[in-house]
């Protein structure tokens, strides 16, 4: 047996990852984590103030479905150095390969555009506003990673490009 993938998504909000993590997925049969939605559950089942936990969980969830040999597409933010070394080590401790994915989207009026119109699809989810991803903490990147801008491409083309990469 092939040793399982955990796929890292990465990049601001609106970039489209959850889109193309969705389509990656869906096309190689993997497990489809998504923090956000860890999160609001947190919130909506504990009414509480989600800092790390969503994470922190989604690590666990994604570990378990490693170690049985199921792929793993992880779609967050992942905005920070600490949250992108400790995805490597759930992929490293379940004896999984891994591939960071940093998602961008070059064409600012288009990456404005997403984040202004775009619907939530997490129920209860209060998406960020133009201004909050400006703002955004978001480290640059001092590891090794796949690079796709959505600017102008398919979804098609992009998830092309991956399943190409980690060939």
């Amino acid at each position: 047996m092939n040793e399982p993938m955990l796929y890292i998504f990465s990049g601001l909000p609106g970039v489209g990852k959850s889109t193309l993590a969705k389509a990656l997925a869906k096309r190689i049969g993997a497990v489809y984590l998504r923090v956000d939605t860890v999160e609001q559950a947190i919130r909506d089942l504990c009414d509480v103030q989600v800092e790390g936990e969503g994470y922190s969980l989604s690590y666990r969830l994604a570990s378990d479905n490693l170690k049985i040999g199921n792929d793993v597409v992880a779609d967050s933010c992942n905005p920070i150095k600490l949250s992108r070394m400790e995805w490597v080590q759930v992929a490293e401790k379940s004896g999984a390969y891994f591939l960071n994915i940093e998602m961008v989207c070059s064409d600012r009026s288009e990456h404005r555009q997403r984040v202004e119109t775009r619907a939530p699809e997490v129920e209860g989810l209060t998406l960020p506003t133009w201004e909050q991803v400006k703002k955004r903490e978001y480290h640059s990147w001092h590891c090794s990673r796949m690079v796709i801008d959505t600017a102008s491409r398919s979804v098609h083309e992009c998830v092309e490009q991956i399943m190409e990469y980690a060939r």
